[in-house]
């Protein structure tokens, strides 16, 4: 069961918006969140690393178990880095570009305009992604650990 927002009934403080899930050790996955917040249209997406202990509750409550696992497995199983930005609007779970795509439409203008990639069929889309996500490290870093946030955009991150 569903509330009004689209959030489980029993979703409690985890849930309120779409939820940004991305990689908290990677330097452009960091300055990606930084431009988001410093650029978004609506402020309310919600931020947190994939890493983060809290994301299994969170992805629980949202999804049920078996998705939740599921995701967990796709995202970064077997230790591996993860690979992917997620989303998860209400019961709705965007990876890849589509999950950048999803982004974008809660930008200013002119950065929402990149949802014009829409039209590009997904499995090219995701092919680029990939390409990118598999050579981020390289090319940005990593960090050790999770950056904190600001205080003034603290209450965002879950």
């Amino acid at each position: 069961m569903t509330t009004d927002s689209g959030a489980p009934a029993d979703a409690g403080p985890l849930y309120g918006g779409p939820v940004v899930l991305f990689d908290g050790t990677c330097r452009f996955c960091d300055r990606t969140v930084q431009f988001v917040l410093d650029h978004e249209r609506d402020h309310v997406l919600r931020f947190a690393p994939i890493q983060s202990d809290v994301i299994k509750t969170f992805l629980r409550q949202a999804l049920g178990e078996s998705r939740a696992l599921e995701l967990q497995r796709d995202v970064a199983g077997d230790g591996r880095d993860p690979d992917t930005l997620v989303v998860v609007d209400g019961e709705r779970v965007f990876t890849y570009s589509g999950a950048a795509l999803h982004i974008a439409r809660h930008l200013k203008a002119p950065w929402s305009w990149v949802g014009v990639l829409a039209i590009v069929p997904r499995v090219v889309r995701d092919s680029g992604y990939r390409w990118f996500a598999r050579h981020r490290y390289r090319w940005f870093g990593r960090m050790d650990t999770c950056r904190v946030p600001a205080a003034d955009v603290r209450s965002r991150f879950l």
